[in-house]
């Protein structure tokens, strides 16, 4: 079962990063922040777009794990 996280970055992104990050939605925040959200099938599906953030020398803010029942975890 795949579990959604919202991954907050500082950068705001735009619809040219959509092949990058594709399946996951990118929501540009209004505080110049941008979420990454989506399901993952697992924890090594997550590290991977961790490392493509770290890659792409991209600032990141926290991963936030939302649980079927809509609670959330957050890691900062």
């Amino acid at each position: 079962m795949s579990r959604i996280y919202q991954i907050r970055i500082q950068q705001t992104l735009d619809s040219t990063w959509d092949e990058w990050f594709a399946p996951l939605e990118i929501l540009p925040q209004p505080d110049g922040t941008t979420l990454l959200s989506g399901p993952f099938a697992d924890q090594t599906a997550l590290h991977s777009v961790l490392n493509k953030i770290r890659n792409l020398n991209l600032e990141l803010l926290s991963v936030t794990s939302i649980e079927p029942s809509g609670n959330r975890n957050e890691t900062e």
